[in-house]
């Protein structure tokens, strides 16, 4: 384990020996830091996306697995998403820095050989997961909030909409990934089922063993704001192998035991 900075050229070459078999990458800052940070996000996200893959081309990597997001489509135009679905719906600097990203791969092959596959994540949750983003710090909050013997609150209808995957399912499929036979390719890694936010609710509740319903607030602005999520995910399980292992039930409960333990 090297704790360094995606940023760091020198360590990358350091680090990245001639005949590495993968390199997986996933350095990145958060949706809501790259809004807050814009010069930030253009130095992680594009600069140093460029130096890993600068580096592996040189080093000779056999293939880089590469993950990106959901966010490329904004809000989709089909659902479920295949993964032809167009970028341009996408308003976000953390979008558009992965439409670089898979950009760079693509011309990086073309130009180079460089093998590799990107990884388009959907909603992902589970232990150690990053408590400060755009949907993921609801899970603690309704978490804290269940435990105080509270409801869990939701500002409006909580009709809207997303595709919940499980960690180890990720981890899973960059795995498959790496050793699959294919490349200049990207996936849709997701359940492959739509859950709303009151669903989500009532679904922790549920793992939480508790009694309590949902308590809903006034809606808040959600201009621009991505409603509805729902991943076609059978390029992954044709290519790769790859298909969702953890339902969200189970799912839930690994992450309130994991939260539990954290108190």
């Amino acid at each position: 384990m090297v704790d360094g900075d995606i940023r760091d050229r020198a360590l990358l070459r350091e680090l990245l020996a001639p005949g590495t078999d993968a390199l997986f990458h996933l350095a990145a800052i958060r949706i809501t830091q790259c809004a807050a940070e814009p010069r930030l996000a253009l130095e992680v996200m594009v600069d140093g996306t460029f130096d890993v893959v600068e580096a592996a081309a040189e080093t000779g990597v056999r293939k880089v697995i590469a993950s990106s997001t959901a966010s490329v489509y904004g809000l989709a135009d089909a659902f479920p998403t295949p993964e032809s679905q167009h970028p341009y719906n996408n308003d976000t600097l953390y979008g558009a820095a992965k439409v670089f990203n898979e950009g760079l791969l693509r011309s990086f092959h073309a130009m180079y050989g460089l093998d590799y596959v990107a990884l388009r994540y959907f909603n992902v949750y589970g232990p150690r997961m990053d408590v400060h983003g755009r949907y993921t710090e609801v899970f603690i909050r309704w978490m804290e909030r269940i435990a105080a013997g509270q409801p869990p609150l939701i500002f409006g209808d909580g009709a809207q909409t997303m595709d919940f995957v499980y960690t180890e399912d990720i981890a899973r499929a960059n795995l498959l990934a790496a050793a699959a036979p294919v490349t200049d390719r990207v996936y849709n890694i997701a359940s492959g089922t739509e859950v709303s936010l009151r669903g989500l609710a009532d679904a922790l509740l549920d793992a939480m063993d508790s009694g309590l319903d949902v308590e809903h607030g006034p809606a808040r602005d959600t201009a621009g704001g991505v409603v509805r999520r729902l991943a076609d995910i059978s390029a992954a399980e044709r290519d790769l192998g790859w298909k969702p292992e953890i339902g969200l039930t189970d799912g839930l409960r690994r992450l309130v035991a994991w939260w539990r333990e954290q108190a």
